[in-house]
Formats: C-alpha cells, structure tokens, sequence
C-alpha cells in the first residue's frame, strides 16, 4: 500500500509539474516601427527647375541570380527600380513620371469621364546592379566551448545614367556602393543560431541606391550637371 501511494504521488507531481509548465508557456506579439532610408533632401525646400524623368530600365548586371536555376524574372533589377523611383520623388527636385500602370490609369481616366493628358518626360534614367553579393563568416570561441558567433554580410553596387530623350546622350552618371552587416552571438548554448537574413539583400540595395540619389542631387545643386 505504502509503494502503491507513493507511486500515485510521483504520478500527480508529474502532472501538476506538467500543467505548470503548458500554463507558463505563452505567446508573445510586439510591433514596433523601423525608420527606413530617405535621401538627405527628403522634405527640403527647392526652388530650382523641377524637369520631368522617367525610369527606365534597371536591370541585375551582376553574378548574383544569374545562375543555371535562376528564372527569367529579374527580381533585383525590379526590386532596385522600385526603391529608386520612390527616392527621386522624395527628393522634390523631380517630377517622376509613371509609366508602368497605364492601362489602369487610362481605365480611371475614362471613369471619370474625362481625357488623359500625360507629360512627357524630357530624361530617362536607367540603372543598372552592377556588383551584388552576400556571405555567411562565423567564429568559435575555446572550439565553441565558451560561445560562437555569425556574421551575416550583404554588398551592393549600382550605377545610374540620365538620357536626354531627345538627343540619346547620357548627361550624367553616377555610381555608389554599400555594406550591411548582421552579427548574432550564442554564448554557452544559449542565444539564437539565426540563418541568413534575406532582408538584408533589400536594405543593402535600399542603402547603394539611396546614396546615388544623393550624388544626383548633389551635383545637380553644385552645377556638375544641369536640366532643361
């Protein structure tokens, strides 16, 4: 009897134990927001000629995706193409024209019943990745006794031209690169081993992108090169 009550014992602290521990178990949500890259004229005053572009083409010239499994979709050239025309409309010294929505924009026209009147653009600028990569670095401390670490690295480099659309010639052109880095701990088996961030791929470009803009703004304000 005393072993049968004991065994019901060790039973019932199991599962009290058990309950215990599903009722510490829980989820936890959070949101917070993430300041992003603007361009260094972002909401400034200008009060120069505001001449009308339109982007072209950006296209992925480097190695990066250009294997035998990639598709025919260029995803970085198209995500790259995005972020620049966002970033020239912030820097309120352009008008930046669309043309990739047309057909929905000529179907609201006509549903308001009236008749579209594009502008049409005196530039074009084209871009073009030109570097890209990314890479995995890590480090062990005592053979990984007393921690290891990660490093997780993304490269960009992009070149932009501006085309006169009436004569073809490139009136300027510029280049700029960037780095991110993400760097993760585990320090006697605790911490998180995380994989490759593949934000980080969007920031970097985000990063090139937005200080090539900055080079366009520059020197068009210093006189390097002028619009009409």
């Amino acid at each position: 009897m005393a072993k049968s009550s004991m065994l019901q014992k060790s039973v019932l602290c199991l599962v009290a134990t058990a309950a215990l521990a599903t009722a510490g178990c829980s989820t936890t949500e959070s949101n917070r927001v993430v300041a992003s890259e603007t361009v260094t004229s972002y909401k400034t005053d200008y009060q120069g000629v505001k001449t009308t572009l339109v982007v072209g083409n950006f296209q992925n010239r480097s190695s990066y995706m250009q294997g035998l499994f990639s598709t025919d979709t260029d995803r970085l050239g198209n995500q790259a193409k995005t972020i620049l025309k966002t970033h020239l409309q912030q820097t309120n010294r352009f008008k930046v024209v669309d043309r990739e929505n047309l057909e929905i924009l000529k179907r609201e026209a006509e549903l308001n019943g009236a008749k579209q009147a594009l502008t049409g653009a005196r530039y074009t600028l084209t871009g073009d990745v030109t570097e890209f990569g990314r890479k995995v670095t890590g480090d062990k401390q005592l053979f990984g006794i007393l921690g290891s670490g990660k490093t997780q690295t993304a490269y960009a480099k992009v070149s932009l031209n501006i085309v006169d659309v009436l004569t073809g010639e490139i009136v300027y052109s510029t280049q700029a690169a960037g780095e991110y880095e993400l760097s993760n701990r585990e320090v006697v088996g605790f911490g998180s081993t995380a994989s490759y961030d593949a934000t980080l791929n969007g920031k970097v470009l985000n990063f090139a992108i937005t200080e090539a803009v900055n080079h366009i703004v520059r020197d068009l304000e210093n006189g390097t090169w002028t619009v009409q």
